[in-house]
């Protein structure tokens, strides 16, 4: 997502996206009081980080993924890459579309 290239700081984020720290925090497990302390420097777990990446980056909804999902996408990647970068572009150009890119 273009919009966070070049921004490292999870406050910055967050306020891209207009969440208070208790909407933005909580949807990746954390409280509001362990997300304040990261918004102010402290040391982010790598796991926390990835969460954060997929969820206000990435905006994947973890609600709705699956161990099968990933399942199918190894099994494209590795049997059938044509039509796993065949799927990849065509989502690529239904969100350019969507977003009017």
């Amino acid at each position: 997502m273009k919009l966070f290239e070049k921004v490292f700081n999870p406050r910055d984020i967050r306020r891209k996206l207009g969440m208070n720290q208790q909407e933005f925090w909580t949807k990746i497990g954390v409280t509001q009081s362990g997300g304040s302390r990261y918004e102010s420097g402290r040391n982010m777990p790598k796991p926390v980080r990835e969460l954060l990446r997929l969820v206000h980056v990435e905006q994947v909804d973890l609600t709705r993924v699956c161990r099968e999902d990933f399942e199918i996408i190894e099994y494209l990647k590795e049997n059938h890459p044509d039509l796993y970068k065949s799927l990849q572009k065509a989502v690529k150009n239904k969100a350019e579309s969507e977003t009017g890119a």
